[in-house]
């Protein structure tokens, strides 16, 4: 016997005075309401309503179970109502401010049709570990090295004009003799601001011959666009940055620069969510297009797996 519908049958019929308005009050046939009523009385062994006349009456029993059953009619509703609550607490998650607005809605839309309700908060990789190191969000998309990544995203270089060759050698930068020759610059966006991006870059930099201020972190990713747009320096981005920005992309030859992203998350639930039911949707938002990014995922055809010069 379900103790609490036969109890918000019994608090219905009660409260009306007749099975047939109590059962319509409840919204159950009146068969239904006398069945769970007579199911109760069946279950305490004595009867809660006296049907001798036309009107229903509580029997002095019955007015002693009332309060009772009203309470436990109260408690299942407020304990629907937490469960409903819960089920849609927002699952705060920190996301790299690199993601396109519209690629953010639609993870947001598919998290709602898995039944999971989602609250994106943009922020640079500093600000994403703190966000989660505070708890001040329940999880966090955080930049990791390429070898312990769930997503990895190929970073290339791009430019507002076209380049002549598949890949691009760092050597090609260096200025010419003439100083009246300007000095190709290298522009990280902040999201590319790690050690195991710009570290590496750096020194292939230095390797190649290029200046120092050659290889250089911009303020903000759209003070990074605006001079590849108006300049010929080069960004580091991803394939599908430099498609957003209109800007031509090609990857680096003899170095694989790979964006890393892993989750961190207080709750097992959480990073379970993220990392395998939300795994594509988060995929399509950091640029790692297909379900289950390779490092070599990005590059054009024809290009060298490793980015080694052939």
């Amino acid at each position: 016997m379900d103790v609490v519908a036969a109890c918000r049958a019994f608090v219905a019929v009660s409260g009306h005075g007749s099975f047939t308005s109590g059962a319509a009050a409840a919204g159950i046939p009146q068969s239904v309401a006398s069945r769970r009523v007579a199911a109760l009385e069946e279950h305490f062994g004595a009867r809660l309503f006296d049907r001798s006349s036309r009107a229903v009456r509580l029997t002095p029993f019955g007015q002693d179970m009332l309060p009772s059953a009203r309470r436990l009619v109260d408690l299942a509703d407020a304990m629907a109502d937490d469960a409903e609550r819960a089920r849609l607490r927002p699952l705060r998650v920190a996301v790299p401010e690199i993601c396109p607005p519209r690629r953010l809605a639609d993870l947001v839309v598919g998290a709602r049709r898995q039944r999971i309700h989602l609250e994106v908060r943009p922020a640079g990789p500093p600000e994403r570990e703190r966000l989660c190191r505070t708890l001040e969000v329940g999880a966090g998309i955080v930049a990791v090295p390429a070898a312990t990544a769930a997503w990895r995203v190929p970073l290339g270089l791009a430019a507002r004009t076209p380049f002549p060759a598949p890949t691009v050698f760092l050597e090609t930068l260096r200025s010419g003799r003439s100083r009246a020759q300007a000095r190709r610059r290298i522009l990280i966006q902040p999201e590319d601001d790690v050690a195991h991006l710009r570290d590496p870059l750096t020194r292939a930099g230095q390797s190649a011959g290029l200046a120092p201020t050659q290889v250089t972190v911009t303020p903000s990713l759209v003070d990074a666009v605006a001079a590849a747009l108006d300049s010929p320096d080069l960004l580091l981005c991803s394939r599908q940055q430099a498609e957003d920005f209109d800007l031509h992309w090609r990857p680096l030859a003899g170095l694989r620069l790979l964006r890393g992203y892993d989750v961190a998350a207080d709750l097992g639930e959480d990073l379970d969510q993220l990392s395998t039911v939300l795994y594509a949707d988060l995929a399509r938002c950091l640029g790692a297009s297909d379900g289950h990014p390779s490092p070599t995922g990005d590059l054009p055809p024809g290009s060298p797996s490793t980015g080694d010069p052939t």
